[in-house]
């Protein structure tokens, strides 16, 4: 990963913890260089749709964008801290979606972090995973406002035919 894009990675991890940021907070006036460096990384994000700027009266503030969470949500499943437990808890997440066709760009990058996050899919909009990733799905529902068209289900209760099917699908 290049310094460039290092930046960019921290900048959205920040902007994906709070509401909005003083722009300001993001310069470091003692080292010029990564003053550069994070300068020209908001800017980036910015082109990219991956975050904003709002003006208040006083100052300038950075948001994260719809773009910009889908990014952070990938570097989270991508990252070396998004390693999965290799001791099953015994419990299958699944998760149900329906998005209609004009909205199909957020129903294809879900479909991306959906296997991104090792989950297969079972029936259409069915998609099921050992993995313990429920609660970063549960985040990415309330982000885009999914509040009726993604269904997060956590449960141990599988029949012996599915199970098997799973079981070897999974190596569990």
């Amino acid at each position: 990963m290049s310094s460039k894009s290092k930046y960019s990675s921290k900048i959205l991890k920040i902007l994906g913890e709070k509401p909005a940021i003083p722009l300001d907070s993001f310069k470091d006036v003692d080292n010029p260089k990564t003053s550069y460096a994070v300068t020209r990384s908001i800017k980036n994000l910015i082109d990219s749709g991956c975050a904003e700027i709002l003006n208040s009266t006083k100052q300038k503030f950075l948001r994260i964008t719809k773009e910009g969470k889908t990014k952070l949500n990938t570097q989270l499943l991508e990252g070396e801290e998004a390693l999965v437990p290799s001791s099953w808890d015994g419990l299958w997440r699944i998760i149900l979606i329906d998005l209609p066709e004009n909205r199909k760009s957020e129903r294809e990058s879900l479909r991306y972090l959906l296997k991104k996050a090792g989950f297969v899919c079972l029936k259409n909009s069915a998609w099921i995973s050992p993995f313990p990733f429920e609660f970063l799905f549960a985040n990415i529902k309330k982000d885009l406002r999914l509040t009726t068209e993604m269904m997060i289900i956590v449960t141990e209760f599988i029949d012996e035919e599915t199970k098997k099917v799973l079981f070897e699908t999974f190596g569990k």
